[in-house]
């Protein structure tokens, strides 16, 4: 991954093509190169566990929950009872 070094006011002249840098996989640095205040890299993807990991991690935990014929039932009730979308903090 290539990595550059800008300043904060180049930075802020354009940063619709500093981002589209970073997309390409780039690491920003944002700063003097000797203490860079800001770095903008490419976030990681989405982390998707398996269901056989979160059953190894209620097991871990102690949990005593069991996967029964009705829990894809009671999983769709519990989806379809939250009747608002969530809110990303970030809008």
């Amino acid at each position: 991954m290539a990595v550059i070094h800008i300043s904060e006011a180049d930075a802020a002249r354009d940063f619709g093509a500093l981002m589209a840098r970073v997309r390409a996989g780039e690491e920003v640095m944002i700063g003097p190169e000797a203490a860079p205040v800001a770095v903008l890299k490419p976030a990681d993807g989405p982390h998707v566990r398996k269901l056989s990991e979160s059953l190894r991690m209620a097991r871990e935990r102690g949990s005593t929950v069991t996967l029964d014929g009705e829990f894809g039932r009671d999983l769709e009730a519990i989806i379809e009872s939250h009747s608002e979308p969530l809110k990303n903090p970030w809008d």
